[in-house]
Formats: C-alpha cells, sequence, structure tokens
C-alpha cells in the first residue's frame, strides 16, 4: 500500500510559551532547483570581485549585527529559548568572526610556491561554486557565520595576484 507524503508547514516553536512563531511552507523541489539556479547565477558574479570589494560588503553585513544584535538576539532566544545575553553574545561572537575573515582572508588564500626540483609549482585557492551548508540548530547565527564567512571571501586569482 502506497503511503502519501505529508507537506504540512514547519513551524517555529517557542520553547519557554511553546506558542508557534512562524509557519513555513515546505520548498518543492521545483523552487529549490530555481535557488540554486539563482545562487549559481550569483557566485559567477561574486567570484569575479576583488578582495577590497568583499571586504567592505563583509565588515557592512558585520556592522548590521552589531547594530541589530539586541533585535537579532530577540529572535535566537524567541526561537531557540538561550538566554538573551547568550543570544546576543553569538551574535557579536558572528560580527567579529565576519570581520576576521574580511581582514584575513587575502592572506589566507594567497598563492604559495611550493619548492621542487622540477621547475615551479604553486597551491592556489579558487572558489568552485554554490556549497550546501547543513548546520546545527543550537547556535544558528555562528554555525552559519563559520562556514559563509570564508566561502564569502574566497576569489578567483587575479592576473594581479599572479
Amino acid at each position: 500500500m502506497e503511503q502519501k507524503k505529508l507537506h504540512s508547514p514547519i513551524k517555529t516553536i517557542n520553547p519557554f510559551t511553546n506558542r508557534i512563531e512562524k509557519e513555513f511552507n515546505i520548498t518543492s523541489d521545483d523552487e529549490v532547483e530555481k535557488k540554486i539556479k539563482k545562487a549559481d547565477t550569483a557566485f559567477k558574479s561574486w567570484r569575479k570581485t576583488n578582495f577590497r570589494f568583499r571586504s567592505k560588503i563583509i565588515h557592512k553585513v558585520a556592522s548590521l549585527m552589531r547594530e541589530r544584535k539586541e533585535e537579532l538576539g530577540r529572535l535566537i532566544t524567541t526561537e531557540m529559548g538561550k538566554l538573551l545575553r547568550e543570544s546576543i553574545y553569538e551574535v557579536e561572537l558572528s560580527a567579529d568572526i565576519f570581520d576576521y575573515y574580511a581582514d584575513h582572508a587575502e592572506e589566507f588564500l594567497a598563492d604559495q610556491k611550493l619548492p621542487t626540483p622540477q621547475g615551479e609549482a604553486f597551491v592556489t585557492y579558487e572558489p568552485i561554486g554554490v556549497l550546501l551548508s547543513v548546520q546545527p540548530w543550537n547556535f544558528p547565527f555562528y554555525q552559519i557565520t563559520r562556514s559563509a564567512a570564508p566561502n564569502l571571501m574566497a576569489v578567483q586569482p587575479s592576473e594581479e595576484w599572479m
């Protein structure tokens, strides 16, 4: 006997009040495919930008997170039940991580010459495309930040770097 798949919405439930805060519809396969294509289009443009441009944008992300830390912290607390001061700290930590990669990614991703008796060799870092990052729920800003920040700063080498 064939079972039907249930497509009930995903619910965000406040763990303190047990109240449903928000409901999200299940994303169809076609919608997922459209989102991946849109992300790929953005990637193809973003990968051509230089470190200075990316750094400015990523620093702005960090700045906005700090400006909105109470609001974002309340969101974490509502959805997770985490103490508000811990939620705000998570937002601040995540902002620090964005700033860190904005400041250091160029150094981390610089080409590295390798010693070899057969000629010249080097290691280079290039972005490969859209990434899917499945993260645990317990640190919602930190988990995605530690994945997103370094990958958003990864760039394709240009002629000026070689």
